[in-house]
């Protein structure tokens, strides 16, 4: 459908010719292992999320900022998306008080696996944070067993069935609770052939009850564990979207983008 006006390229296509992101990459930890990951730092040659030629410290991300930024009015949206994730890195809160104590018109996103989502939505509503992203690429915990190896919640390792009940879980509640605190929530689905293939319209369902605004159906990059699968085909995914719109706003547009990705989404 596509049909609001977010105000933020990665939200809305209108937004993706006129406003500018900068993702920095200062988040090097991650609390989940998804078997389709391959966080590849110190490479130049990789466009998918995860991807950084660096990991910067918050000073660093500042700079960086300020670079850009003054060089681009364009340039709006200050993203944190990896290469591992936000919530679990304090380096993420640091670099947003870095940069709103210089300049108080930016405006914060994050893109999470939503495993902390409920634990940190005070200190993202403290940061000035707008928008969230959460992948949630099951809401059954027999398929999320097939995508994740491993959750780390609380200095608890969890594994098999036990990781994917935690992660169903914890994802669902801290999207109700970031949608009724008045963040603008996006739910990323990556979609896996032969495991969550039939399971997104259900996905779609779930999180719209949750208060979420839009989705995001992304094929999947086969790397790791998964990269024996084959990227399902543009048809595939577009006839996904197509029953899934009826049932909550799709977008369509989106690159898939690397965690230092900087300037426009479209031109």
């Amino acid at each position: 459908m596509e049909n609001k006006n977010y105000g933020h390229p990665c939200f809305g296509k209108d937004a993706a010719s006129k406003i500018g992101r900068i993702h920095l990459p200062v988040a090097k930890a991650c609390n989940i292992k998804c078997n389709y990951c391959d966080r590849n730092i110190s490479c130049m040659n990789e466009n998918h999320p995860g991807a950084c030629l660096e990991v910067l410290t918050p000073e660093q991300a500042l700079e960086r900022y300020r670079r850009y930024a003054s060089s681009d009015s364009r340039l709006k949206i200050v993203g944190i998306s990896g290469p591992g994730d936000p919530l679990f890195n304090p380096e993420t809160f640091k670099t947003f008080e870095l940069i709103k104590s210089h300049d108080k018109d930016a405006i914060f996103c994050i893109s999470t696996n939503g495993l902390l989502l409920e634990d940190r939505i005070e200190d993202l509503l403290k940061s000035n944070v707008r928008f969230v992203t959460v992948t949630v690429n099951a809401v059954s915990f027999k398929v999320a067993k097939e995508i994740y190896e491993f959750a780390l919640y609380d200095e608890v390792l969890y594994f098999g069935e036990d990781a994917a009940k935690l992660l169903v879980e914890k994802q669902q509640k801290g999207i109700e609770k970031a949608c009724k605190a008045g963040l603008v929530v996006k739910v990323n689905t990556v979609l896996i052939p032969d495991i969550n293939q039939d399971h997104i319209e259900e996905i779609a369902k779930v999180v719209k009850a949750l208060g979420v605004s839009i989705m995001n159906i992304m094929p999947l990059r086969p790397y790791a564990k998964f990269s024996h699968l084959k990227r399902p085909s543009c048809d595939t995914v577009n006839n996904i979207r197509k029953r899934c719109e009826s049932i909550i706003d799709q977008i369509s547009h989106c690159n898939q983008c690397r965690s230092d990705a900087i300037g426009m989404l479209m031109i």
